[in-house]
């Protein structure tokens, strides 16, 4: 493992493992299939030796990057795909069979409700439950349960789910601990210091950080015996047991379901994440400092931020964290506000339907994400009608606390 510090190992990566001519950057490989001297290397690749023969399993550069998020996360390998919902679809879809019980935070992003849907669809049981309490998560347990579910940081109510307990419990009940670290990254947190065996992450988001290219991975964290899990496929159990779990998700989720990330999309990727603990950092403090100045306006009505005293994980976001409590809040108005109106008078804030940009981004979350879930499931989930989500960027703090108190009036 690396003794350098967490921005000095994403910068130097790519030197590190080699690139052509002296460059900083591993350079895109647009090539789809890559040609072989000899016969015997072709087949040596496709009966399982590392290498590149077709770009639908990965090419150069989306390996390049794969390498920087197992950094990131202390991982022990990383498979990265089209968009973050082509990852999580691979984890459930290869690693789940008829029959299965999976348990989920009942607290999760509305397209990954939606996915775990079409998993009871194809047969495979889904209990969501509060995740903010290990107990709950406990009874859910069934013979048949395979895998628990969590995200770092609930979108977009906030809530911060007993992570390490979750981790602990998985572990003495030898049931895989998948967490969505989107929201935080692994610069406030890993996935394997919580415990997991697989961290999915959005590379849309934070990680690329710009808005301009869409990914996700799966990296495995090495904690899981894999060796114990019944849903791998004999093809795949040979070598260290270690791998058996991703290979299985890289040659399924992408030789058969084809979720690959372009070389293009990966470099852009790649160049954002150098920069992600300084974004990262800033926008954290940009939202600590929203937060609290929206919670002592008269017109508005909540403010659910991690980083404020008030929420009801914020010792535990704090300890989990390390004091900073990622750049994502709700907002709830006060009724007297015309929500829309509101919205319509912002000027710095983008009405728009991503997390993680450098530019900050407001969306009313009943009418838009969650509208499909309908009023009952809402309520359950505590979206009420006038909540904003708010994700907060870089830009100067006091242009978006005046873009705020201008647009309420």
């Amino acid at each position: 493992m690396s003794t350098f510090g967490f921005t000095t190992n994403i910068l130097h990566s790519d030197r590190r493992l080699g690139t052509e001519s002296g460059a900083v950057h591993k350079p895109m490989h647009p090539s789809a299939q890559y040609a072989f001297g000899q016969a015997e290397e072709l087949v040596a690749v496709f009966q399982g030796r590392p290498g590149f023969s077709y770009a639908r399993q990965g090419t150069p550069t989306t390996a390049a990057l794969e390498a920087k998020i197992t950094q990131m996360e202390q991982g022990t390998g990383t498979v990265s795909f089209a968009t973050g919902m082509a990852a999580l679809a691979a984890v459930f879809m290869t690693l789940l069979k008829q029959g299965d019980h999976v348990i989920s935070s009942q607290y999760i992003f509305g397209n990954t409700n939606s996915l775990l849907g079409t998993l009871q669809n194809m047969g495979v049981a889904v209990t969501l439950v509060d995740a903010t309490d290990l107990e709950q998560v406990k009874k859910a347990r069934r013979p048949e349960t395979r895998m628990v579910f969590v995200e770092s940081l609930a979108n977009p109510g906030t809530f911060v789910a007993d992570l390490e307990g979750i981790g602990k419990w998985c572990a003495d009940e030898g049931l895989l601990y998948v967490l969505d670290n989107t929201l935080t990254t692994p610069y406030l947190c890993t996935g394997k210091a919580m415990g997991a065996g697989l961290v999915v992450n959005s590379l849309s988001k934070h990680i690329g950080g710009h808005a301009n290219a869409l990914g996700g991975a799966v990296t495995d964290t090495g904690l899981f015996d894999w060796s114990t899990y019944p849903n791998i496929a004999d093809a795949y159990r040979s070598g260290k047991s270690g791998g058996w779990g991703l290979t299985q998700v890289k040659k399924k989720g992408l030789r058969d379901m084809g979720g690959t990330l372009s070389s293009d999309a990966a470099h852009r990727i790649a160049v954002g994440a150098e920069t992600l603990a300084l974004r990262m950092q800033r926008a954290c403090d940009n939202a600590m400092a929203l937060a609290t100045a929206l919670s002592n306006h008269a017109k508005v009505s909540r403010v659910t931020y991690p980083g404020l005293a008030a929420h009801p994980q914020h010792e535990r976001a704090t300890r989990l964290f390390g004091g900073r409590y990622g750049a994502l809040m709700a907002v709830e108005l006060d009724d007297s506000i015309d929500l829309f109106g509101f919205l319509n008078r912002l000027r710095v804030l983008v009405l728009a339907t991503h997390v993680g940009d450098n530019r900050s981004l407001v969306l009313p979350v009943a009418h838009t994400i969650y509208y499909e879930m309908g009023p009952v499931l809402r309520a359950q989930m505590g979206i009420a009608d006038n909540q904003l989500r708010i994700s907060v960027g870089v830009e100067d703090i006091d242009d978006l606390i005046a873009d705020f108190t201008q647009a309420l009036g």
